[in-house]
């Protein structure tokens, strides 16, 4: 680890042009005891397709965003505190090499890097990072991660009813508890879900049956221990039944990137024998 470059000069440096990179629409960086560990390109898997991203890994978070013009500008700044990350190693397939996913409580998703020297570098670098930061909050490690959405090319039919085909006008949706693509009908619940968002958000029909069950379990635990006035069960509340809202954001992953030129289509996407990740010593 590099604790010793803390509050130097050249660490200063570096944050400041990651905070001049994101500019305006990013949040400042610089604090007294961060360390700028690594950066690089890696390819994050959306909801449409996989896409390159800009990473920084911090001793205390991590933070990627949208690549406008590579190492000039930089845009869609998300920081995840690292306290709250787990890492899973995904296996090897012909299609999918050097992946892995980043899980949090709020979020998770896969990344990939460009060989399988940056894949272990990031993981081994993170994973030290992680252990550091719950010493030194006194933190357990996170056990409830969100699930990853499943990609819209991953199926043309509905994964709970099977029945459904996508088309340009049937869209297709992600249940915010178990991932799946689902269609319109089979989604049309709404639960509180805390860790994920103050308000009511989309679940797939199945998984609503079981969120509902585990609430009306706690309800009915409460009651037996308590005795007070009649009022609405616990697992309807914050619950809606209905279609779509217009308030109900299917497009997270589509307005991370949306108008940012992603890359440019005349270079070569991990080109060969280009280092795309580098750690700072």
């Amino acid at each position: 680890m590099v604790d010793y470059l803390a509050n130097t000069e050249i660490n200063s440096q570096r944050i400041a042009a990651v905070e001049s990179c994101f500019g305006a629409s990013g949040q400042p960086l610089a604090l007294p005891g961060r360390v700028l560990l690594g950066e690089g390109v890696l390819t994050k898997e959306c909801r449409k397709k996989a896409k390159p991203r800009i990473f920084f890994l911090f001793n205390d978070i991590l933070v990627y965003g949208s690549i406008v013009l590579n190492k000039r500008k930089y845009r869609s700044q998300h920081i995840i505190p690292l306290e709250e990350v787990t890492l899973e190693p995904l296996p090897e397939t012909l299609q999918a090499k050097n992946r892995w996913m980043i899980k949090t409580a709020k979020k998770s998703f896969v990344v990939s890097a460009a060989s399988t020297t940056e894949r272990q570098e990031w993981i081994s670098h993170i994973e030290e990072c992680v252990r550091r930061q719950l010493l030194a909050t006194g933190r357990q490690p996170s056990t409830e991660h969100a699930a990853p959405w499943i990609p819209d090319k991953a199926t043309d039919i509905c994964m709970r009813c099977t029945q459904t085909r996508f088309s340009a006008l049937t869209r297709r949706h992600h249940c915010r508890k178990c991932g799946f693509v689902v269609c319109a009908e089979c989604s049309r619940e709404r639960f509180l879900l805390p860790r994920l968002s103050p308000k009511p958000l989309r679940v797939c029909s199945l998984c609503y049956r079981e969120l509902a069950a585990e609430k009306r379990k706690e309800e009915e635990e409460e009651e037996e221990q308590s005795v007070g006035s009649p009022r609405q069960p616990a697992y309807l509340a914050g619950a809606i039944c209905g279609a779509s809202s217009g308030d109900d954001d299917d497009s997270d992953e589509d307005k991370e990137g949306s108008g940012d030129g992603d890359w440019p289509s005349h270079v070569e996407f991990y080109a060969s024998g280009v280092s795309w990740s580098s750690f700072h010593s």
